[in-house]
This record gives C-alpha cells, structure tokens and sequence, in this order.
C-alpha cells in the first residue's frame, strides 16, 4: 500500500538535503560537488577498509606508484625502480621535487614507517594481508617477529630497497594500492588516532589536501600546491558530501547541489536512464552473502548451499537492481587477468546462473535440506540477516521471499549503522550478511586471500589448511601458471564447502550531472576526480 507519510517524509528530508548542501553553481563554480557515502569509519591509510574511504583517501595521498589520467599504473613518488634477477628485490628510486603538504620532503623512511605500521599486530590493520609478499611480513604481523625485521630499508632519503618473500608478479600491482601509501611517523605519533580528523593535522602528499572537515557533513579537498604534479590537477576543489540518503542525493544531482553520486534507489534506475543522469561503470566487484560458517544455525554446508540454490540470480538483477549487474555463480568476478584471457571467463561457473537451470536449483536445495534434516523446512530456525539499511534490504526482500517459496523457511532482518555493521562482521556477530568485495588490484589474489585462515576480512571464520596452502602457493610463485591453476583449485574448495553466496558481479550505476567532465572511473571503484572540471 502506499505509504503517504512516508513519501511526505522523503520529500522533506530530501529538501533539507539541498537546503544543507546549497546549489553548487551557487555556493562555488569551481567546486566539484560529491557523494560516495556517509561519515567514513577512518581516512587513516593504514586503517582504511571501504571504497568510500579510499576514494577519499586517494586524492590526498600518493604511493610509489599512482595512476594515471587514462587510470594505467605509472610512476608515483618514485621516478625509477630497478628488480633484481631472480624477482626478489624491488629498488625504487624517489623522485627529488616531492613534499608532504606541509612542506617537509618525502623520504623513503616515510614508506619504511607506513608498511611497518600497516604489519605491526598492535596496529591491526584489516588489510595487513596484502603486506605478506614482503619478506617476514607474515610472521611479523602474527607476532612472532619484530616489525623492523620487514623486508623493507630506506638506504638513504632517496632510495628504498624492498625484499620480497618470493618472486612476485603482480607486487607493482600492490604497490599502488591504499595499504602501500606513505604515512608520517612524527604526526601519528604526536596526534594518534586524531590524526585524521582535521586539516592541519591531515598532511599528505598527494594531489589534494583537507582544507575543511564537518563530521556527518562534509570532506573539502583542495589542489595541493606542494604537489610535484600539480600543473597536471585540473580539479581546484572537491566537497565531498557525506550522507547515506540514496533519495536525497539523487535529488541533489537534480536540483545542481550535487554533480556526482552513488548508489541510486533501484527503482530509480530506469527513468534515471530515460533522462541521461545514469552512467553504469565498470566495476571489479562481487557482491555477496557473507555466510557465518561458525554459527549454528548455518553450520550444516548442505543448508548453506541449499540457501544459496533456491536464489534466482537472474530476477535479482533484471528485476530488482536493474543496473546491469551479471548474475554470479562463482567469486572471482570478471576482468582479472589469467595467465590467458579472463580469469572468469576460464574458471566457469560453480553454481549454474542459466535460466534453463534454475529449476534443477530448486530440486537440488529441497534435497539438501531434507539430507539436513529439514525437509520442506520443518524444524529449521528463522535465520537472522543482518545488514545496514538502505538498497541491500531491497535485494534481501527478494530472496527471503525465495527462500520461504522454495525452501519454507523464515527469516527476518536486523539492521546496523555502518560503523556497527562492520564491527559486527568482523567479530562474527552474525548469522549472514550482506558483502561486497571490490578488487585493490588486477589479479585473482585480491580476492582469494580474503579466506586464509588468518585474514581478518575472512568473516566466514573459514578455515581449511588445504585452501591457506593453495593461496600460499599462488602468493609465493614466480611461475603463473602454477599460481593461477592453484587459485582456481582454491576457488573450487570455496564452493565445495559453501563458504559465501555470491549474488551478482557488479556494474556501479552512478547519477552525474551532464556538465561533470572527465571523471576516471575506475574498475576497482576508486573513481578520482584529480582531472575532472564542470563545463560551463
């Protein structure tokens, strides 16, 4: 039925979401007007787990190696990098002309620090897996190593000289990505976790700096002019705008208060299409069920596949996310890069996304439940999602509907704020919630290693010494096709034993004002507006 208060609501909130933001034409021509998401949980690096974080935090910072306007991997803070024969050494030469915004230079202890830091188990970073290729990274951050014995040495201001545990293809790769950047140890140290939190103490180095931040309101970027490649920056200034209203910031592209927003209501998306607001970019992404394997409602693999088989991928994205999205049997989305073609493309489908197959789906999961001991869903009980409010409750209405037609069973939701969502994930507070994992760079390893054993991004509390092994393997070879056949075989075990539901691979439908030019859209969803203007 319709719901007039709630639409009048709507309405209201959205009006008072212009009134907060203002016309952007009017408030400053030049600015860039963005929404990407609500308050980030942190813009620290080191710490940093979100798309939205990274995007912001990827204006502010540079690595080693940055990307381009045409987003292909290029020199960053270094000029030059040398690799020894047998791959175990990189030795990266820094540019002269780079400063830190607040003037100081950049010197190749700031990196020695940043990726000591980003391993030390006291610091607990999420993403400290992505450091293991480094030589003693892993065994730093399980403890049992100091953190100076990483495989990283600045031999002066301008050299730094890293040691691999094993040759590794894809380390330039990693090089680039947000856990790789440079952090000062003087400031950390002064401000701790504070940081972050306002302009003067947020010194950075890259093409942007803070020039202003309102919790729960806004991220003000501004071109940096300590930046060596500043000439290149077209963007003078960035607003990032932080809400989670998709109605609302929809709205603002509208109504000119805003010039670039994500995650448009579903719904929207045709008639967004029909008035040429809509851009459906390219995204390296999965989006997923994180199923809780520890809890006992779902321990049962057979009750964990059944849920996942009684899904028909295909109504959810014709019917219900309408953006383009490719229903995904399997984890490993397409474009990552196999030792020939696409990585997906060679791997198949675990879990058959044709329509034709849908049915034989259903008779399976009935089959397996019963094995369970819950035939047509007797005695099974009501499972708990959890989630953070908004589009994701829209996909789950239309599986708790599957699942009760198919399988008989009930479920109900429990929503969380984001912040408290993602604490409730990382300490297995769930039965089964919702996912979504974006690429940090192009090979199958940026999401394989999610579920060793010792990932703190496993939420499935997997754990399986023949999967750490084959992902052990694909991260310490030199030879790819060895390491791809062993992340394939890795791939094959996920689904085995039913560790997550994958749901769709994602296209990101984003709503752009018409007069934003030249925004690099980026697969790996770190969308950089360094090179972006609005057309007069």
């Amino acid at each position: 039925m319709f719901n007039r208060f709630l639409f009048v609501c709507v309405l209201v909130l959205a009006s008072l979401t212009f009134m907060a933001c203002g016309d952007a034409s009017s408030v400053d021509e030049n600015a860039i007007f963005v929404n990407v998401g609500p308050e980030p949980e942190t813009l620290d690096p080191t710490l940093n787990s979100s798309i939205d974080g990274s995007i912001y935090i990827s204006h502010a910072f540079e690595g080693l190696i940055a990307r381009d306007e045409k987003n292909k991997a290029v020199a960053g803070m270094a000029k030059s990098w040398d690799v020894s024969a047998d791959g175990m050494k990189y030795t990266f030469h820094l540019k002269d002309d780079i400063l830190w915004s607040d003037g100081k230079p950049v010197v190749a202890g700031d990196f020695v620090y940043a990726w000591r830091r980003a391993v030390d188990p006291l610091v607990a970073s999420e993403y400290s897996y992505q450091m293991e290729v480094l030589k003693n990274a892993k065994a730093i951050i399980e403890g049992e190593m100091p953190i100076d014995a990483l495989g990283v040495v600045a031999i002066d201001d301008k050299t730094l000289e890293v040691s691999l545990e094993s040759p590794t293809a894809y380390f330039l790769e990693l090089a680039s990505s947000i856990t790789y950047l440079p952090v000062r140890e003087d400031i950390v140290n002064k401000y701790g976790s504070d940081w972050t939190l306002n302009p003067e103490t947020y010194i950075s180095n890259g093409a942007f700096i803070m020039s202003e931040r309102r919790t729960d309101d806004k991220i003000v970027m501004i071109k940096n002019t300590n930046y060596y490649g500043k000439d290149s920056v077209v963007a003078d200034k960035i607003v990032f705008v932080l809400m989670d209203n998709a109605t609302g910031s929809v709205a603002g592209v509208k109504e000119g208060s805003l010039h670039f927003a994500k995650n448009p209501p579903p719904q929207d998306i045709p008639l967004l299409q029909e008035e040429g607001i809509l851009k459906i970019a390219p995204y390296i992404g999965t989006y997923y069920y994180s199923l809780n394997t520890t809890n006992k409602t779902i321990e049962d693999a057979r009750v964990r596949k059944a849920l996942s088989l009684a899904i028909d991928r295909n109504y959810i994205v014709e019917k219900v996310t309408q953006s383009g999205q490719k229903p995904a049997g399997a984890w490993v989305p397409n474009g990552i890069s196999d030792v020939k073609n696409d990585f997906r493309a060679n791997g198949g489908d675990y879990i058959s996304v044709n329509q034709a197959d849908y049915e034989k789906n259903i008779e399976e999961a009935k089959t397996l439940m019963a094995e369970a001991g819950y035939p047509n869903g007797e005695g099974f009980p009501v499972i708990e999602f959890k989630s953070q409010a908004g589009n994701h409750l829209i996909t789950f209405e239309a599986i708790q509907q599957m699942w009760k037609d198919v399988l008989n069973i009930d479920s109900r939701v429990v929503t969380e704020e984001s912040a408290v969502f993602s604490i409730s994930k990382y300490r297995k507070d769930f039965t089964i919630a919702h996912g979504l994992w974006v690429g940090d760079y192009n090979d199958p390893m940026t999401f394989m290693a999610l579920f060793t054993s010792t990932s703190p991004q496993n939420t499935a509390a997997y754990a399986n010494p023949e999967y750490d092994k084959l992902i052990e393997t694909a991260s310490f070879s030199g030879d790819n096709k060895l390491r791809m056949k062993a992340m394939h075989d890795a791939e094959a075990l996920l689904f085995r034993d039913t560790v997550l539901i994958p749901l769709y691979f994602y296209t990101e439908a984003i709503v752009v004002n018409p007069k934003l030019k030249d925004v690099v859209y980026d697969g790996l969803a770190t969308h950089k507006f360094t090179y972006a203007y609005i057309e007069k």
